[in-house]
């Protein structure tokens, strides 16, 4: 395989900055808080425990695995694995992709709200409406996905250096202040104590609650981004120096203070201007209603809501594009590995997902069902990481890829623990659990394909995509030889 030129992060920061911006996303600032206030503090700790015991762990295996193999995803998991497994980096590189499709959906979104928050017009809007007009429009939603696919796949263009650095470096830090901005303002707010007092206390009666514990893996595995390969992605462009583990714990704890600093934004804002009842029906409208309709009504009751809604939706603007641009990094990365250029890499995702997201822009339904089938298929591609890392050998991953300067043998323990029992144990309740619950909403048509959040649908793109997999993965690996 011909390499592409090659690219470093040229600092530590701008890498982490990276990392850390790859990680936070949409659902740190719309999910994390709706999940935190259904269940109050009790989520926090679960949510906390399963950074540690699943998310940090697969994303070292992710950041060793790039800073070793130099390659792609696909490339990757032929380096690590052999020429049989390439199907298994084609799926991860898939399902990410397919989550980039309509990511830029969500990226248009925030970046249309705060447009109409900084010119005002937001206050004024019936929001419940309006959202409904919007998001069932046929062109406003695509010109924003156009635009947001531009913006990230400019940066991308540009390369690593001059482009996910400079921006990581400006933008991630700016989406801090943002957030901090937005959390001071909510617990300034007469009756914010509320709020606050309902996000941190607990009641250990929720721990017997089986959803709680499924909600909180579920959380930190979507939020973290580990199993997507967007860290290993970015690793291809790490010096041999660079810390495995001390850099995905940074990773890890990043997005974690982002979430909680979002929920102090948000929850404390729903309780002191609304009632409990009505902040507890905000929190359970779903991810859209939260962010497009509960809180832009509650911004139009506060003074200064112009400036809280700016603020807020350019923090989610941020946030989204962040992630996006690591996605667009995926997804060029391994049409580099096949010796195809940089600018022409870019241009052909840029173009393909502007087309490819399309009929997420204009359908509600059809985003819903993508968001289903391939945010349930993280949890598969997690796994991968997971068989990768026991394929090679624990204590091989840990003397060989991690490169523990100190304490090895406790290393070697835990993650021993981690890889064998806990992750394994991790993934068939996690999974099993979000099948079960799909068979639930649909106890008749369950393996109807066609059904918007059925396993059928899961199952039937999953196969289409893991059977193009496996009948192309002898081309896949002669391609990256080439």
């Amino acid at each position: 395989m011909n390499q592409p030129k090659k690219e470093y992060f040229s600092t530590r920061f701008g890498l982490l900055a990276a990392a850390i911006g790859m990680a936070i996303g949409a659902g740190n600032i719309w999910r994390f808080p709706r999940l935190a206030g259904q269940y109050g503090g009790a989520f926090l700790i679960p949510w906390f425990l399963f950074l540690f015991i699943w998310s940090i762990p697969l994303l070292a295996a992710e950041f060793a695995i790039g800073k070793k193999t130099k390659s792609g995803v696909i490339g990757s998991f032929v380096a690590i694995m052999g020429r049989k497994y390439a199907w298994m980096g084609w799926f991860v590189a898939f399902c990410t992709t397919a989550i980039l499709f309509y990511y830029s959906v969500v990226t248009g979104w925030s970046l249309k709200y705060f447009l109409l928050s900084v010119s005002g017009q937001l206050q004024a809007l019936n929001h419940e409406q309006y959202w409904q007009n919007y998001s069932a429009s046929l062109y406003q939603p695509l010109i924003f996905h156009f635009i947001s696919i531009g913006i990230g796949g400019f940066i991308i263009y540009r390369g690593i250096t001059k482009g996910v650095e400079k921006f990581s470096k400006i933008i991630v830090p700016a989406l801090f202040v943002l957030l901090l901005v937005a959390a001071v303002k909510a617990l300034s707010l007469p009756g914010a104590k509320t709020g606050v007092h309902y996000f941190f206390s607990i009641n250990t009666a929720q721990f017997s609650n089986y959803r709680l514990w499924l909600d909180a893996l579920s959380q930190s595995a979507w939020s973290t981004g580990a199993g997507w390969g967007l860290l290993l992605t970015y690793a291809i462009y790490t010096h041999e120096q660079e810390p495995v583990i001390s850099n995905s714990v940074i990773a890890g704890l990043g997005n974690n203070a982002a979430s909680i600093i979002a929920g102090l934004a948000i929850v404390p804002t729903l309780f002191a201007l609304s009632s409990a009842a009505s902040a507890q029906q905000a929190l359970q409208s779903g991810n859209q209603g939260l962010a497009f309709i509960a809180i832009p009504q509650l911004f139009a009751q506060m003074s200064g809501g112009i400036i809280f809604a700016s603020v807020f939706f350019l923090a989610l603007f941020f946030a989204a594009l962040s992630s996006l641009i690591s996605m667009i990094e995926l997804a060029a990365r391994i049409l580099m590995d096949f010796n195809i250029s940089r600018k022409k890499s870019v241009l052909f995702i840029t173009l393909l997902t502007a087309i490819a997201g399309a009929p997420a822009a204009v359908s509600l339904s059809f985003f819903d069902n993508q968001d289903w089938v391939w945010g349930l298929g993280l949890i598969l591609s997690g796994a991968f990481f997971m068989f990768a890392v026991l394929k090679n050998g624990v204590p091989h991953f840990v003397t060989d890829w991690l490169k523990p300067q100190r304490r090895r043998k406790l290393f070697l323990t835990v993650f021993r623990i981690l890889f064998y029992v806990i992750i394994p144990l991790e993934f068939v309740l996690m999974m099993g659990w979000w099948l079960v619950q799909s068979v639930s909403w649909y106890p008749e048509t369950w393996w109807n394909p066609f059904e918007k959040f059925s396993l059928g649908t899961a199952f039937f793109q999953w196969t289409v995509v893991l059977l193009v997999g496996l009948f192309f993965n002898s081309k896949f690996v002669k391609a990256l030889k080439k």
